[in-house]
């Protein structure tokens, strides 16, 4: 069976890190990462219509991927600015978004997707998010995210995302850690000068890591203030 590849990328309405909005820049960097399935963060422009970050026909006409349809807004991606891209080969079966207890609005998607593989179709949940600045509330937001997660069958499970926890192996990071790995994929913020681990991957049992990262090409130091994070995982 083939390997899977997962990415997460907060794109920051596709506004670089020279303050301009490109959103070309950012589908260059998907296109860099080339993952099967990305969950992406400030999807959607914050106010108005929240229109999508990514215009549809230029990751129609420059990617391989489409975006989960979650259908919560006429001219967003995502929910919350939370979105899940696959290729565009792949089968999406269920998908939902989560309401998250907040102050300020917050997130969560979800979607089960079917990827061509060499043996037929391997079968995958994702849950994208983008929680809280606030420890008290983040940790609320991971309850909510774990709790969703359990009530679902068994079908392999990864949890990625801005988690926006600066410490290391606490807070909403510990609450997690009780349920799922994580990737060690590395520093992703800021783009210029990783200082902080801010975006996760996290994942259940079903699934074996195989490798992970930090993705710091040029093209990515420039799109957004975030890297994109990914890892490639087999069933085990």
């Amino acid at each position: 069976m083939k390997s899977i590849r997962v990415a997460s990328y907060n794109i920051r309405k596709a506004i670089g890190t020279d303050r301009r909005r490109v959103p070309e820049r950012v589908i260059d960097v998907l296109n860099e990462v080339d993952a099967d399935v990305i969950a992406l963060q400030e999807a959607d422009r914050r106010f108005g219509v929240r229109s999508a970050a990514l215009p549809p026909w230029l990751l129609e006409s420059l990617s391989p991927y489409k975006p989960v349809p979650l259908n919560v807004h006429v001219d967003s991606m995502g929910w919350h600015g939370n979105a899940i891209l696959v290729r565009k080969e792949a089968e999406v079966g269920a998908h939902d978004v989560l309401h998250l207890p907040c102050l300020e609005p917050r997130g969560a998607t979800m979607a089960e997707v079917r990827l061509p593989d060499k043996g037929g179709k391997t079968g995958l949940r994702i849950f994208g998010m983008h929680l809280d600045l606030s420890g008290l509330w983040r940790r609320k937001q991971a309850a909510a995210v774990i709790h969703a997660a359990g009530l679902r069958d068994t079908m392999p499970t990864v949890l990625m995302g801005d988690l926006n926890e600066w410490s290391a192996g606490r807070g909403c990071l510990a609450d997690f850690a009780r349920h799922f790995s994580f990737a060690p994929c590395g520093r992703s913020f800021h783009a210029r000068r990783p200082v902080a681990q801010l975006d996760r991957i996290m994942h259940c049992g079903q699934l074996k890591l195989i490798a992970s990262g930090v993705h710091e090409s040029a093209a990515a130091r420039r799109a957004s203030d975030h890297l994109p994070i990914w890892a490639e995982f087999k069933l085990s």
